[in-house]
């Protein structure tokens, strides 16, 4: 094994491996984990190593093993290779492929398709606690960051956002929760395949339609579309009164979750100090 391999490749990998695994080379696009490409034999598969500030991020390790089972066998995800028993790492089959965008209706309605998949899954024993997880971001920030007060000052309107959406009869199911296009892979087969379900959960399912409508930054137009088409009716008053809610609620975690990483030291770089900034100012004119 090279001395890479053998720094980066877990001490028990004759638990998933009859052949000792090479690394290939560092895979990008995680701001949480890292993850590598390895080799064993004829086989190629991804290896990612957790996060060490996984609970200062709310991840529930048990909860992703137990969603990553459901979604293997929908066959929904990379297949699982391995799960250590001590959520240190992952193995999956490398599945060969690129990103997938959202460039049109079609797409849309694509991934409409993939969210009723996701959400029919069978349910896990892990919530999303939208105040307890906000408490424990909360722990981990460091109260002499120059952002601190600033950051504060937007509890009380969130908090009223929350109690608008968390009503008894409200829904629940088995959620992603982090559909990012670069969780979206579309193999060379054209079979599309969701990973990285470390933030899955029971929720509210248009906290997820939320997360979409963000990260893809969809317009009005689009955005009626979305989820006109997962719920098979045209919209309602209420539909964008609850959408607009988790849109605030859900930049507002993503908020956190910056000051989180600025304040363990794993994202200290001056971009990450502005990126807060500028959200904290996006979020007042909400």
């Amino acid at each position: 094994m090279s001395g890479n391999s053998a720094k980066v490749i877990p001490r028990d990998w004759q638990r998933w491996s009859s052949i000792e695994p090479s690394v290939l080379w560092p895979l990008g696009g995680g701001l949480t984990n890292q993850s590598y490409l390895i080799a064993a034999g004829g086989e190629k598969w991804v290896l990612r190593k957790n996060s060490t500030i996984s609970d200062a991020l709310d991840l529930n390790r048990s909860g992703e093993a137990a969603a990553l089972r459901h979604a293997d066998k929908a066959g929904l995800c990379a297949p699982i290779i391995y799960c250590d028993p001590g959520y240190q790492y992952l193995v999956t089959r490398y599945i060969k492929g690129r990103p997938w965008r959202v460039t049109g209706a079609d797409d849309l309605k694509r991934l409409v398709e993939m969210l009723h998949r996701i959400h029919a899954l069978p349910p896990i024993n892990v919530y999303l606690d939208i105040r307890q997880k906000i408490s424990r971001y909360w722990c981990s920030i460091d109260k002499r960051a120059d952002f601190f007060s600033e950051l504060q000052d937007l509890n009380h309107t969130i908090d009223s956002r929350i109690a608008a959406v968390q009503t008894p009869n409200s829904a629940t199911c088995l959620c992603h929760n982090d559909l990012l296009s670069a969780n979206l892979i579309a193999a060379d087969s054209g079979r599309l395949y969701v990973i990285d379900w470390e933030y899955a959960a029971m929720g509210d399912p248009f906290y997820e339609l939320a997360v979409i409508v963000e990260e893809y930054r969809l317009d009005k137009a689009q955005q009626e579309l979305l989820i006109a088409e997962y719920l098979s009716r045209p919209l309602k008053t209420a539909d964008w009164q609850r959408l607009a809610h988790w849109r605030a609620i859900y930049r507002y975690l993503s908020l956190l979750w910056y000051a989180v990483q600025w304040s363990t030291g794993a994202m200290r770089e001056a971009h990450t100090r502005e990126q807060i900034f500028r959200s904290i100012r996006e979020l007042r004119n909400l």
